[in-house]
């Protein structure tokens, strides 16, 4: 699909409601913080299948602020997530995305903690099925059960079968143990509202996941989108604009996770910054990478992990009401990420499948820092730079600060039980070995 094509299964065609207002709250009465980002009015898409009016800001709950108990473990700050999940219904964001395995287990139960304050008709919950392995069906019937309990509710408004890869991934986990028959039953019931799958994987895969629509009717896909996946997916990732292409021409509504790839296309290199900044000065980073997410009419909401409330506010901006991308935009979008393939950073989009490590390497902090220094283009990588100096001290002393010594790279035995569970197929042990072998070469003043 080329850019005019992309134009024309744009939001600016059909299917875009605005309808409640970000400045106000539902009820009329002025909601805090609203002049932070005007008076504009949410922008929401309606489900061809259900007819639900749905945000084109989805909540992704991945990402619930966390703090220590007193036994020093990490738990969810409840008060914080309560704080967010009011703030996103007041300002119109009615699409809540969780799963079983989240923030270690604990996403579920926060999130239903939240909701349950609010009116069950006023949102929409998202969850999955994360049967992942090779789970038997008592066990995959238990996570689906449990979802009801944590989530506090007596149906799903959206349920996804997660992260398939292929038609033998979705056999082994859905077919073989009569699973898939038995969510189809719960659909026809009530329970489940939405039947759909979240994918990552390679186009053969998505092909047979499409085969089987005529049977199954999947009422919508979880696909990741942005403006660098569009045609440039890394690892065994699909192109998005084929990955969106073969569900529009389906009536199918595609759900986008990844809009920022993990947050990457928020903190891009600074030449990168400064060529953003220059056609919208007082525009975040972000903002062009949630416009490029909601453009496509076919889009019916952009999940976006808001940790903080600045996230939330900023990416409201973005779609109180959304402003679709012209052709010309699209074009200088095309062209940055043209640009970012120039950058050797780690396509890890934080989403912590990969953990708990077996022998305590905190992965994602690893590849975070990483690549943060690598945006920043401060990277000591010539001895001959008057700057080596001075970088090669911060970056170390830095990394000892973001990753705690026994948890860094040179801890990794390359037992690779990490790689089957990385949706962007890195080859963690290879890159954390790179990682390592550079961290060991400025500690001898060897580079």
């Amino acid at each position: 699909m080329d850019r005019r094509d992309f134009l024309k299964k744009t939001a600016a065609g059909a299917g875009t409601l605005a309808l409640a207002s970000c400045g106000e709250k539902k009820s009329g009465a002025k909601a805090s913080g609203a002049s932070s980002f005007g008076e504009g009015e949410m922008t929401y898409r309606v489900n061809p299948n259900s007819g639900d009016k749905v945000s084109i800001l989805g909540y992704g709950c991945m990402r619930w602020p966390m703090k220590k108990d007193e036994n020093g473990r990490d738990i969810i700050d409840q008060a914080q997530v309560n704080t967010l999940v009011d703030y996103a219904l007041e300002h119109g964001v009615n699409y809540f995305d969780c799963a079983p395995v989240y923030l270690q287990g604990q996403c579920e139960r926060a999130t239903g903690e939240a909701l349950k304050r609010h009116p069950r008709s006023s949102y929409y919950i998202a969850t999955k099925l994360s049967n992942f392995g090779n789970p038997s069906r008592e066990e995959a019937m238990r996570m689906y059960q449990n979802s009801f309990e944590q989530l506090q509710t007596n149906y799903l408004d959206y349920y996804l079968l997660h992260s398939l890869s292929d038609g033998n991934d979705f056999n082994r986990r859905f077919v073989e143990n009569g699973m898939i028959d038995f969510l189809v039953e719960e659909r026809k019931a009530g329970r489940i509202r939405n039947l759909g799958f979240s994918f990552h994987g390679p186009q053969e895969g998505f092909d047979q996941m499409m085969a089987h629509h005529e049977k199954y009717h999947w009422d919508f896909v979880q696909i990741q989108l942005n403006y660098v996946d569009w045609r440039w997916a890394s690892g065994r990732n699909t192109r998005a604009d084929y990955l969106y292409d073969e569900l529009h021409k389906r009536n199918i509504p595609a759900v986008i996770m990844e809009p920022l790839q993990g947050g990457r296309l928020s903190k891009v290199p600074d030449n990168i910054v400064a060529r953003l900044k220059s056609r919208e000065p007082e525009k975040s980073v972000a903002s062009w990478a949630f416009r490029f997410a909601g453009t496509p009419e076919g889009v019916l909401t952009a999940l976006s992990g808001m940790t903080y409330m600045e996230h939330l506010q900023d990416n409201l901006k973005s779609y109180c009401p959304l402003v679709p991308l012209t052709e010309e935009e699209c074009d200088f979008l095309f062209e940055t990420a043209i640009l970012m393939q120039q950058y050797p950073t780690i396509p890890c989009n934080d989403c912590k499948y990969c953990m708990p490590c077996p022998y305590g390497i905190d992965i994602p902090s690893i590849f975070v820092y990483y690549n943060k220094r690598i945006n920043e283009s401060t990277i000591p990588t010539e001895r001959e730079s008057k700057a080596y100096r001075k970088l090669r001290k911060s970056f170390l002393d830095e990394y000892d600060k973001a990753v705690p010594a026994l948890r860094q790279a040179d801890h990794c035995i390359g037992c690779r039980q990490c790689v089957e569970h990385c949706p962007q197929d890195i080859d963690i042990p290879r890159q954390l070995r790179r990682i390592d072998e550079y961290v060991e070469k400025l500690k001898q003043d060897k580079l």
